[in-house]
């Protein structure tokens, strides 16, 4: 059986695939080896230290069994809470955050833009309302993360070992992968402001046309923005699915090779 290229499935990210879809996104650029970027990635330091974690001089001790079980869920049961936080997080996104979940509400800004429009500062309110849904997601992902490493961290010497891979990747990617994420807002800023002065010229048309009795050049104040608008909520679901990944993996592998018996 012929073993899948390691890019083969880089593409199917639910954010690459929103990106590449709407021309926020080369395709080409997107398609680079992950294994050749992961590298430019590392510096020594951070090379020496995941060598360390892949290579240790002894194996893990396995903990003693009444340890490893006074704090340790079920697989059902912590697969129940990342459910739970994962619905909570695409509730805040689609809807506003619900009731009893500790998440700030983050409310899509007004529809109706402050006349007359600015070119530069538009997009702003809407900045801020992305931020605020990528901060909120970070924070909440790293806790599971973290919950979700502590229960591999009580099981087998071999979770034990994938924790603290999972714990090292997270440190060492992690300021990399808030640059990248920190980009997609001023991908949408660039379709916003193309669209808005595609909405103003159009405008302007009409209005020099309005003395044309037969003329029907009426432009709808709302047509251009609503598209973006549920763009930006469409970006954040997929973020949350890029950004849960890890998440997802550990709870898979913990699924996998923690005794049923439990």
């Amino acid at each position: 059986m012929t073993r899948p290229s390691p890019r083969a499935h880089f593409n199917s990210s639910r954010l690459a695939r929103f990106l590449i879809e709407n021309a926020m996104l080369d395709a080409a650029r997107a398609e680079d080896d992950v294994g050749q970027r992961l590298g430019d990635w590392l510096n020594f330091r951070q090379a020496i230290a995941l060598h360390g974690v892949l290579h240790p001089e002894q194996p893990a001790a396995p903990q003693p069994a009444h340890l490893r079980r006074a704090g340790l869920l079920t697989a059902e049961a912590l697969t129940r809470h990342v459910d739970k936080v994962r619905a909570q997080l695409e509730q805040s996104i689609a809807q506003g955050a619900p009731s009893g979940s500790g998440l700030a509400r983050i409310d899509m800004p007004p529809a109706e833009l402050d006349e007359p429009i600015e070119l530069k500062t538009a997009f702003e309110p809407y900045r801020r309302f992305y931020a605020a849904h990528q901060r909120q997601m970070e924070v909440s992902i790293q806790t599971l993360r973290s919950q979700v490493r502590g229960q591999l961290s009580q099981s087998s010497p071999r979770l034990q070992q994938l924790a603290t891979l999972d714990a090292a990747f997270e440190n060492i990617l992690g300021e990399r992968e808030a640059l990248l994420l920190g980009q997609v807002s001023k991908l949408h800023e660039k379709r916003f402001v193309q669209a808005l002065k595609q909405h103003l010229k159009k405008q302007a048309e009409a209005h020099s046309a309005a003395s044309d009795a037969t003329s029907d050049t009426a432009v709808s104040p709302m047509a251009w923005l609503l598209p973006l608008r549920q763009a930006l909520r469409t970006a954040l679901l997929a973020e949350l699915d890029t950004r849960l990944q890890p998440v997802l993996g550990l709870l898979e592998a913990f699924n996998t090779y923690t005794p049923k018996e439990q």
